[in-house]
């Protein structure tokens, strides 16, 4: 007979932002009148910057006529993007990354779930706590976990960040293999600094582990002081690969590309020690289950590298980090404190309450939605995470209706 993967039975009843997302909807048929303002969720609201419009509409037509059309393309990305990205991201930057080492995808999110496939069942995850939930659920579905017990899944180790060490998780306890990391932090909003960062490069190479580094928030950085990317650390190329997306960046979260690097020096090892490299790997599994991301969203997407890209994008970001300023000094003001909001989109603010009903109380008295820290973890019970992605006429509706209530 035809069986389950049964290590889906231990999943909780729903990803956190589908839960939120159904508490919304009934709470608007039962209040049809009421205008919600969602920050809850990080989605993007305004349109796609104008160079990426005049690069779509060109590939378009190329795909209108014969002699230009294009069909299946390189699964790894065109050599067009790769090169953009190694060049603009990286090298300008003083970091060497290869244009085959960059593989583009339709989403971080796919990629920092997918990647867990080229590893063993057996190997010991790390996670900070508060997470994105995709890091752990991804996980459980594989195996690698045991059952949900007390707000955590046995056989993970959660690296707890909290404010005594400034949302900063430290290293493990004991040795691990696979750790989570991502800066600018989501939900905390938090930054690392090279420092901060060296330490997790050298655990890794010493543990002979390995980093999955989420960078879809680097270009909100607006300290010079800070690395944008695992691979400024000297010898993280060994011990690192690195997800970047769009969706933020540019406002791709409903046109879906996003880019993750796999230096050719990865590695990992065999049951016998042996090295083995991960390139090849992510390699053979992006040609096995993956055909590309479209022609048209590629060119969109080489344009946010044009000059005039560069400007508008920087726009766009600039246009959010001042929606997150005016959140940050608005509940800062009501006696919250708060952390993010100055390199990151994301406020993460101390209600010191329960926050399914801190959430249950913006939504019923102030019609605003945010996401409860709890959703993210255990070290999330007491806090909120409040977007930065909406206009700003309702980023200062939903303040003014936040401090009426509270």
């Amino acid at each position: 007979m035809i069986t389950v993967n049964e290590h889906y039975a231990k999943l909780q009843s729903s990803y956190l932002f589908s839960t939120i997302a159904k508490k919304v909807q009934d709470y608007s048929t039962k209040n049809p009148d009421a205008q919600i303002i969602k920050l809850g969720i990080g989605d993007v609201t305004r349109a796609l910057p104008q160079a990426c419009i005049t690069a779509f509409h060109a590939a378009i037509d190329e795909m209108a006529a014969d002699q230009s059309f294009k069909g299946y393309g390189p699964e790894q990305g065109y050599g067009f993007l790769r090169e953009a990205i190694a060049r603009h991201d990286f090298t300008d930057r003083g970091v060497s990354i290869d244009p085959t080492d960059v593989f583009i995808s339709d989403g971080a999110k796919c990629d920092t779930g997918n990647i867990q496939e080229l590893f063993s069942a057996g190997i010991r995850v790390a996670v900070p706590d508060p997470v994105y939930p995709v890091y752990v659920d991804t996980n459980v579905m594989a195996g690698r976990t045991g059952f949900f017990t007390d707000g955590r899944y046995e056989h993970l180790v959660y690296l707890d960040s909290t404010e005594e060490n400034n949302f900063l998780p430290g290293l493990p306890h004991s040795p691990v293999d696979l750790i989570y990391l991502c800066f600018p932090n989501n939900p905390t909003g938090q930054t690392a600094t090279k420092e901060e960062l060296k330490k997790w490069v050298d655990y890794a190479h010493e543990h002979k582990a390995l980093i999955l580094f989420d960078a879809a928030y680097e270009a909100f950085i607006r300290n010079d002081n800070l690395p944008h990317s695992i691979f400024e650390i000297p010898g993280a190329k060994e011990v690192a690969i690195e997800f970047r997306s769009f969706s933020k960046t540019a406002g791709f979260t409903g046109t879906r590309c996003a880019y993750t690097i796999v230096p050719e020096e990865c590695r990992a090892f065999n049951k016998d020690g042996e090295v083995v490299h991960l390139k090849p790997l992510w390699n053979r599994r992006h040609t096995t289950k993956f055909n590309g991301v479209s022609y048209p969203v590629q060119r969109a997407a080489e344009a946010v590298f044009s000059s005039d890209g560069q400007k508008q994008v920087k726009e766009l970001i600039d246009f959010y980090l001042e929606n997150a300023r005016i959140i940050r000094e608005r509940m800062s003001v009501l006696g919250f404190s708060c952390t993010g909001g100055d390199n990151s989109p994301y406020i993460w603010i101390k209600t010191g309450q329960d926050s399914w009903s801190f959430f249950d109380l913006l939504l019923a008295e102030a019609h605003v939605v945010c996401t409860p820290g709890s959703g993210f973890g255990s070290c999330g019970e007491g806090f909120i995470r409040i977007s930065a992605f909406n206009s700003r006429e309702n980023v200062n509706a939903a303040m003014d209706r936040i401090s009426g209530v509270l």
